[in-house]
């Protein structure tokens, strides 16, 4: 499928997630291009953006899973959470120690709430939350259930860190999870205030930095003709789901929307493919994916679609 499937963009600094997307329209020349999750514009690293028909198939992925890397700023906080941020708060006679700062690392590991940043695009009534913090609100936020997966220094702690210091952090984390928020809790947490310096999202599920592409090296690609030779396939892309496998008889049928029983498919189910309500990936004679199917499990089981990509 020419344009259909997945690119890993390395975003420039200074970029919005949007403003990526829109060069990637201009580049390739394909308007249905949505991205897999928003990173702030001061942030680098990986996004994820679903060509063509690959839009259809972003709330599929697993990427349940960030990793990221973030330099902790400690005695100042902001009202952005970060250096870009209005300076609301500093402690320049601060100092924190090594022993202090790793258990407050291992303070913050694991399940725990954490209430999203005014400035973010959580909607509250209908309303981003950023657009309310540029006129000077602030409001009462729901608190969201996180999971830090690995919380730790990327560098070797120093016996101690003074105003505008702070270690170079590896976190993995859930999705949702706000490191910006992350940071200025650690600072509250340390009692001496805290902020968020660079961030680099190095890897969102399986998406890795290092198989990142720069905007100049798309538009390069492109220019070469080896785009394809870039693109995640759709079919690799979901490849956390089990398969099934069509002929050309049950592809016509899940075109259609019909319904598949066992009996239709071209090969034996695997069992993880006849797991209740379970996902799976339809694919084709070509080796391509032709839709994402459900298993109903009963008296006479089927597989029924419920993504198709036609």
């Amino acid at each position: 499928m020419t344009n259909c499937g997945f690119l890993i963009i390395n975003k420039p600094p200074g970029y919005s997630s949007h403003q990526v997307v829109a060069q990637a329209r201009r580049i390739l020349r394909e308007r249905r291009i949505g991205h897999t999750g928003t990173l702030d514009p001061m942030a680098t690293g990986v996004l994820v953006l679903a060509i063509g028909k690959a839009t259809k198939l972003i709330a599929y992925l697993d990427e349940a899973k960030k990793l990221y890397r973030a330099r902790l700023v400690l005695g100042l906080s902001t009202d952005t959470q970060d250096l870009t941020g209005r300076e609301i708060f500093t402690q320049p006679e601060m100092k924190v120690s090594r022993e202090r700062l790793a258990a407050a690392l291992d303070f913050f590991t694991g399940e725990q709430e954490q209430t999203p940043p005014m400035y973010s695009a959580v909607k509250v009534n209908g309303e981003p939350l950023y657009k309310l913090a540029r006129t000077g609100q602030e409001i009462n936020r729901a608190k969201r259930k996180i999971t830090i997966y690995r919380l730790e220094a990327d560098e070797p702690l120093l016996p101690f860190y003074g105003f505008k210091e702070g270690p170079v952090l590896l976190i993995e984390c859930s999705r949702g999870t706000y490191i910006r928020t992350l940071c200025h809790d650690l600072g509250a947490h340390l009692g001496v205030g805290g902020c968020m310096g660079d961030l680099v999202r190095l890897a969102s599920g399986p998406f890795r930095l290092a198989e990142a592409l720069s905007l100049d090296e798309l538009a390069q690609i492109v220019e070469a003709g080896t785009l394809n030779a870039h693109m995640i396939s759709p079919a690799a892309a979901l490849s956390h789901l089990p398969m099934v496998h069509l002929n050309e008889a049950s592809a016509e049928l899940v075109r259609h929307g019909g319904r598949l029983f066992p009996q239709d498919l071209a090969e034996m189910p695997s069992p993880e493919a006849c797991r209740a309500q379970g996902l799976v990936r339809a694919i084709n004679v070509d080796g391509s994916l032709l839709a994402i199917l459900k298993y109903h499990q009963g008296s006479t089981a089927f597989w029924q679609p419920v993504r198709v990509l036609v």
